[in-house]
């Protein structure tokens, strides 16, 4: 069997975020077509909870962090590392893949990257950071034998900026279930009891935490129930400490038990997705799959996800027009479009089969295709349109840069 090394997740079981979601399932789908190895971060796993190997793949653990700063050092140790007996490394985020370029160079290595949601834009990034980011994306969609995009948006992105047709592969949602609330459950979240907006992210500036907060500190009657790492920063701690005195707002630090986040989802009356920053946001397709209806952002990568038939803001005064007139929406049939989607889109096993088919292609000389955008004028807007039709007359979800 091929020998395949998934690269720049924290590692496996998932514990962290949709990379690691991806790893996960990826190797449940993958036990009896590949050999896998999966790089770890010690960080996150005990020593304890460190098995050699998971569910047929093999486990290797570094002790650098996958995020920040030093998943720069933790994936270009694993590029070392796996280039010594995989057939295939398969790169989640292009934080290491400065050194693309030299393993092509010097080896016949099949590289796959997948660029994830424009890193470089994230705001927790400052500006030689972001240089260093955007320059290592450039290198990781030029110099890889493939490259994955999640997303519409970012596939026209990869196409105008780096004449890239990338290869679109999105996230699975269907390890998610409806779970309905028990006593036990009733008794720890008594809020489950009432009807609740519902949200579950990273608490960083560019997922509008701020803004989902703001807009229910002034709905007094309507409750909110949001999940995240309050403690990891300070905009986090300044965030809990100043919205934690409202009633009808409920904080929870970050819940890692799977069935327990599903209760708290499966029985929100909305779900709020606030993600400006990324590709197809594992968060969002898990809600779209349990059947929620969906408020989110106004970005051109949620409306693909949701193909327009969510709801959208672009700050608190949009939530708190949509919640006060919610009962003039029909939030059914939005919940069961949102269904409907991520039934049709977003399973795993179509997933794994994707990438399994890419990773097989190299052996039939697959290489990406490249694509001539050429810059139209069209009553007075400037739009793209690409020879082989997949950008025509699209406009670039990142106009505001």
């Amino acid at each position: 069997m091929k020998k395949v090394a998934i690269i720049g997740t924290a590692g496996v079981p998932a514990r962290y975020g949709g990379f690691e979601t991806l790893a996960h399932h990826l190797v449940l789908q993958w036990r009896s077509q590949f050999n896998v190895t999966v790089y770890c971060s010690k960080d996150v796993y005990k020593k304890k909870e460190r098995p050699q190997t998971w569910n047929g793949a093999k486990l290797i653990y570094l002790p650098f962090s996958a995020n920040g700063l030093q998943s720069i050092i933790y994936d270009i140790v694993s590029i070392l590392h796996a280039l010594f007996y995989a057939d295939t490394l398969l790169i989640l985020g292009v934080s290491g893949c400065i050194l693309v370029p030299v393993v092509k160079m010097f080896t016949k290595k099949n590289i796959v990257v997948h660029i994830d949601g424009l890193e470089w834009r994230r705001n927790k990034w400052n500006g030689p950071a972001k240089k260093f980011l955007r320059w290592s994306e450039m290198l990781a969609v030029k110099y890889s034998d493939a490259d994955v995009a999640d997303n519409d948006e970012i596939k026209k992105y990869t196409a105008e900026h780096y004449n890239s047709l990338s290869y679109q592969i999105e996230y699975g949602a269907d390890h998610v279930m409806k779970v309905n609330a028990e006593d036990s459950d009733l008794l720890k979240y008594p809020f489950l009891k009432e009807e609740y907006a519902f949200n579950v992210c990273r608490i960083e500036p560019e997922n509008n935490v701020h803004v989902v907060l703001e807009a229910f500190s002034q709905l007094p009657d309507q409750v909110l129930v949001m999940v995240g790492n309050w403690k990891n920063s300070e905009y986090g701690k300044s965030l809990k400490d100043k919205y934690s005195q409202y009633p009808n707002i409920y904080i929870l630090e970050a819940i890692y038990n799977q069935r327990e986040l599903d209760v708290l989802r499966s029985n929100c009356l909305i779900y709020m997705h606030g993600h400006s920053a990324g590709g197809t946001n594992p968060s969002l397709v898990e809600a779209m799959y349990l059947g929620l209806p969906i408020i989110s952002f106004d970005a051109a990568y949620n409306k693909a996800t949701t193909e327009n038939s969510a709801l959208y803001f672009h700050d608190a005064q949009d939530i708190i027009s949509l919640m006060n007139n919610r009962e003039n929406i029909d939030l059914v049939s939005v919940a069961t479009q949102m269904s409907q989607i991520a039934k049709r889109r977003y399973n795993w096993s179509n997933i794994a089969s994707k990438y399994a088919q890419l990773i097989y292609a190299f052996d039939y000389k697959y290489s990406k295709a490249k694509t001539r955008t050429v810059l139209v004028t069209l009553a007075g807007e400037d739009l793209y349109r690409d020879e082989v039709s997949h950008l025509s007359n699209t406009k670039p979800f990142y106009e505001n840069l």
